[in-house]
């Protein structure tokens, strides 16, 4: 369902500006932003955007940004009332991340597409580097409490992110049915759970001269 646009008064014309380019990018995608059609939705004259915005470009630049930001706050805020072990706050972080994928798809969408873009912004691409590394400071903690294997970072992190985006791709596409979603997460957490846990193998016991060998339960 559209929003109808809100017109502007007074205060904040850039914060104003993003607001209303986030209103039309959930509802119509990027394609349809326009600085021009954003004046004329606020109320304000064509050329009032570019004291902001120089262009399109720009405006993506920054939408993108405050994406970043807002998400990084929300992973951080998840692992504030999460609980001390390596479980806990990985599962905090996945349901965060699921949970802000699934209420800001279009968003989420441009945020890793404008990222990766050689002309983005050096702010734009610190910002985007918030999730990496809460994501790097969790896995160095489990390892030191040995909750984690001890692997390279990018053989625990880049498995995890990836099937963490993964399920949100799915659940934002609508592949996955909306009333499994909690459970479906509950699984996925697990499974990235054993992905991450250390290996302990059985200790060896020798087989004495005619005892069968048994399967290991």
């Amino acid at each position: 369902m559209q929003t109808r646009p809100r017109p502007y008064h007074h205060g904040d014309l850039r914060a104003a500006l993003l607001a209303r380019a986030e209103e039309t990018l959930r509802e119509k995608g990027p394609a349809a932003l326009s600085l021009r059609e954003l004046a004329r939705d606020l109320g304000v004259s064509h050329a009032a955007p570019s004291r902001h915005f120089k262009d399109k470009q720009a405006l993506l630049d920054a939408l993108a940004l405050t994406g970043f930001e807002r998400l990084s706050t929300t992973l951080a805020a998840s692992q504030e009332t999460a609980g001390d072990s390596f479980a806990d706050r990985l599962g905090a972080l996945a349901r965060a991340y699921v949970g802000f994928a699934t209420a800001n798809a279009e968003l989420l969408d441009l945020m890793f597409s404008i990222k990766h873009d050689p002309a983005a912004s050096e702010a734009l691409v610190q910002a985007s580097q918030g999730m990496a590394a809460l994501a790097a400071r969790l896995i160095e903690e489990g390892r030191r409490t040995g909750e984690v294997r001890d692997a390279p970072l990018e053989a625990i992190a880049v498995p995890m992110f990836s099937t963490l985006h993964g399920f949100a791709s799915l659940a934002v596409s609508g592949t996955l049915p909306p009333d499994t979603l909690d459970t479906d997460l509950d699984d996925v957490i697990a499974h990235t759970l054993r992905g991450c846990a250390p290996d302990h193998p059985a200790p060896h016991r020798p087989t004495l001269p005619g005892q069968p060998r048994t399967l290991p339960r």
